[in-house]
């Protein structure tokens, strides 16, 4: 069983990527299962086609402790055979999100979700790698490997850049390992060439560009994976081959994060940024993540 996690700055298309992807994956014949680490609880949607899947939380909450649930109420199976957990997180106000990670993914393994015949798990994670809770596939090793999904906007490039410096910082003690970055496309100019030299820059390789269309929300509207809402369209194929290239991959790296100087060099050599002083931009948006 292959345990992998999908990091991303939030509203890159994160959990839209990992569902149609592991959708791809079961229809190549896989036992797959998907453990969404989001608080939104939007990572098992498109599989369930439900608006969002009631969370461990949530039903610890209402039933008073997680030793009163049982793993029938919070591990459910939609398209494909796919199963499905989300961890959900506290009230809005009270606590550390990441806890819901922690106490889900414990209560899962305790109770027997992690079966023999299952051959992934994927695990959705929010991109915010300081918060304890959300370090977790990583600190403890509960993920041998990491995507991250990106693009060429200059901050879902700085997160990637952080969430690399998560994995470097657990890769000896827990042995996770980057497998690749995704482009999640939003049409940026020179995007996938730039999103190719920060890969290359961070030791690892671009394994898939995924071009923008519009199927994808068309999709989404009705609560469906493309593959399962238009399984012949050229977008389903993009996703079949992200698949396929995450099930072959073997080339898992240590990777070798940038500084802030090496990602303004970056930007300016790609024509993002004209002149010195248009980093002070970047530098102050990097300081509020």
């Amino acid at each position: 069983m292959r345990q992998i996690a999908i990091y991303g700055k939030g509203g890159i298309g994160k959990s839209t990527t990992t569902q149609n992807t592991v959708a791809a994956i079961a229809e190549m014949g896989k036992k797959v299962m998907i453990v969404g680490c989001d608080p939104k609880a939007d990572s098992t949607r498109l599989i369930l086609h439900s608006k969002a899947q009631t969370t461990v939380m949530d039903l610890a909450r209402e039933k008073g402790t997680v030793e009163d649930l049982e793993l029938k109420d919070v591990l459910l199976t939609g398209y494909s055979g796919i199963k499905c957990s989300e961890s959900g997180g506290p009230e809005p106000g009270v606590g550390c999100a990441g806890r819901g990670v922690i106490t889900a993914i414990n209560f899962l393994e305790e109770n027997g979700a992690y079966t023999k015949d299952l051959d992934f798990v994927f695990y959705d994670v929010l991109g915010d790698v300081v918060c304890g809770g959300f370090a977790m596939p990583i600190r403890e090793g509960k993920a041998q490997e990491i995507y991250i999904v990106t693009s060429g906007e200059m901050m879902a490039m700085y997160a990637a850049n952080n969430i690399a410096k998560g994995i470097l910082k657990y890769a000896h003690s827990g042995g996770v390992r980057l497998g690749g970055l995704i482009c999640n496309s939003r049409q940026v100019d020179r995007e996938y060439e730039l999103i190719d030299a920060l890969a290359k820059r961070l030791g690892t390789k671009l394994i898939h560009f995924i071009p923008r269309d519009n199927v994808v929300q068309r999709a989404e509207l009705r609560r469906m994976t493309v593959i399962e809402y238009s399984k012949e369209h050229p977008q389903a194929d993009e996703y079949r081959k992200l698949a396929k290239t995450i099930v072959d991959n073997k080339d898992m790296v240590v990777p070798t994060p940038i500084t802030m100087d090496e990602l303004k060099a970056l930007l300016m050599e790609y024509g993002f940024l004209e002149k010195e002083s248009d980093m002070i931009g970047v530098a102050e948006a990097a300081q509020a993540v």
